[in-house]
């Protein structure tokens, strides 16, 4: 089944180019939320309550790090503050990724129960659609609370701030989270195939910004060039942090992989792009 373009009209970008594309979808999943948010906000009480528990639920791993380095000065030779640095970032831009797209991991369902049909033919994008589906406020818990440890560690680092230092922090949080969404969105697409991977993509979304919390000198180095030339999760914070902390790569690449994020960041967004078009045209619904 083809995913409908949308209605003519008021209703629908004029012309077809990628742009008008991207701004109608990003409309269409304004919308929904916006929707969805407004019947969160109904129950403020509730939503209050529910985002608290987000936020405490969130700390409890940076609680972690705190004890590490209650027992050590630090950690693979990074200290605290340094390695909040690579907590805060992978985390921000981890949970703004999920605040956008986190709903797709329902794709599998949607599949299996071939609801995904009602998507394919309302006059707006399947993936903003899906999307925005059940968006939920609270989980920018986990934004708000890597965004203040952050914060701090930026005002801890024992760094010479340059320009090129100062701009590499909202480039990587930028980068790291279009990284994410691309993760969100390409996992997703093998559940077309396969309708229970929504495991794996958790794997590779919620464990990679695990593994991006903690030094890149902790692991092995085969695993650290897995994060470069595989799935490219160093880009989202290690490789850029290299450069603002003014340390020596693990695996002495070029200067060059350290601003490399946006590239990576745009090779990751095409690739979720071509999977979700090569499994929307694989879909054939439940009746076959």
């Amino acid at each position: 089944m083809a995913e409908h373009p949308g209605p003519p009209g008021p209703f629908a970008p004029e012309r077809t180019g990628l742009l008008a594309r991207a701004g109608w979808a990003a409309r269409c999943w304004w919308l929904i939320s916006g929707m969805w948010v407004r019947s969160m906000l109904t129950y403020r009480a509730s939503f209050a309550l529910s985002l608290a528990a987000n936020v405490l639920v969130t700390f409890l791993d940076f609680a972690v790090l705190l004890l590490m380095f209650s027992h050590t000065h630090r950690l693979a030779g990074w200290t605290l503050p340094e390695t909040a640095f690579l907590y805060g970032t992978s985390s921000v831009a981890l949970g703004a990724a999920n605040v956008l797209v986190g709903s797709v991991g329902g794709l599998g369902e949607r599949v299996r129960a071939g609801s995904l049909d009602t998507m394919l033919i309302r006059p707006a994008p399947a993936l903003a659609q899906l999307a925005a589906e059940r968006f939920s406020l609270r989980r920018i818990g986990r934004v708000l609370q890597a965004g203040a440890v952050l914060a701090w560690s930026l005002t801890a680092l024992d760094v010479h701030w340059t320009w090129d230092r100062v701009l590499m922090v909202p480039a990587l949080l930028l980068c790291g989270t279009l990284i994410f969404c691309a993760l969100f969105v390409g996992c997703s697409c093998v559940q077309f195939w396969w309708g229970e991977a929504a495991e794996m993509q958790n794997a590779v979304t919620y464990g990679g910004g695990t593994i991006l919390q903690y030094p890149p000198t902790v692991f092995a180095r085969e695993l650290v060039a897995g994060t470069v030339f595989g799935i490219p999760l160093a880009f989202v914070n290690w490789l850029p942090a290299l450069h603002v902390l003014d340390r020596p790569d693990p695996l002495g690449l070029p200067a060059g992989f350290r601003f490399a994020a946006p590239l990576a960041a745009a090779l990751c967004l095409l690739a979720a792009g071509l999977a979700w078009r090569a499994g929307l045209r694989a879909y054939r619904s439940t009746g076959s």
